[in-house]
């Protein structure tokens, strides 16, 4: 195809260099917003930001890399608005906000460092589900959209055998956890909001994959969950 062809040619440099001045922006907001570079469990979450981000430039299928680093074609206006506001609220609304109270305002109670450290790690956890998704998942782009000029099948490997949507149960456990491993619960507001908002994605995508991607049903009479197993 001449799209993956000219994908090929592209450099990788490019992408990394985006991920480098992304996580310099997240960095910059969140110690900004906290006054102050000693805070250890900002440092660790940058860390984890930037090794995810080294693994899916890695390992992820390079057209739909480019295709999510540029603007998308024929992506629901609806979703649009949703991811974008649920981006915002998740980074850099709550990181801000963590940033602020842990460093300036001081309004959170104090969250024992146990506590903290399993938040991190359910952090860590999450994202890493959501990378899983994206790396078995070549049509995995920011929007919802039926990518007919890329033959968009069905993916039932990998994360996708256990629920229909992993990217965003991946983002739920990361973006509920990070507030409390900042050590802010004002935090987790923006983000309850935006997770609110990924649910209203969730079933808004799964309506419109039963309706728009052949096969989609079948997969979803034998994978049954949409975001956690059991429960929806």
């Amino acid at each position: 195809m001449e799209i993956e062809e000219s994908v090929r040619d592209k450099p990788m440099i490019k992408l990394f260099v985006m991920t480098i001045i992304y996580l310099a922006v997240m960095g910059g907001l969140i110690f900004g917003a906290a006054g102050r570079l000693d805070w250890p469990m900002a440092w660790a979450y940058l860390v984890i930001l930037l090794a995810s981000t080294i693994v899916l430039l890695s390992l992820g299928d390079r057209e739909m890399l480019f295709v999510r680093a540029g603007k998308e074609k024929g992506a629901k206006t609806w979703d649009q608005f949703l991811a974008n506001v649920s981006f915002l609220l998740f980074w850099p609304g709550s990181t801000i906000v963590a940033g602020l109270d842990y460093g300036r305002l001081h309004l959170s109670p104090s969250i024992p460092m146990p506590v903290r450290l399993i938040a991190m790690l359910a952090f860590a956890v999450g994202l890493a589900f959501s990378v899983w998704a994206m790396v078995a998942n070549k049509f995995f782009v920011k929007f919802v959209q039926i990518q007919t000029d890329r033959e968009h099948v069905v993916i039932t490997n990998g994360p996708y055998a256990y629920v229909r949507h992993p990217g965003y149960a991946g983002s739920l456990l990361s973006f509920i956890s990070l507030p409390v491993a900042l050590g802010s619960l004002w935090a987790l507001l923006p983000a309850s909001v935006g997770l609110s908002l990924w649910v209203v994605r969730t079933y808004l995508e799964d309506q419109t994959l039963h309706k728009e991607l052949d096969g989609y049903s079948e997969y979803a009479s034998r994978v049954r969950w949409r975001l956690v197993p059991g429960i929806w």
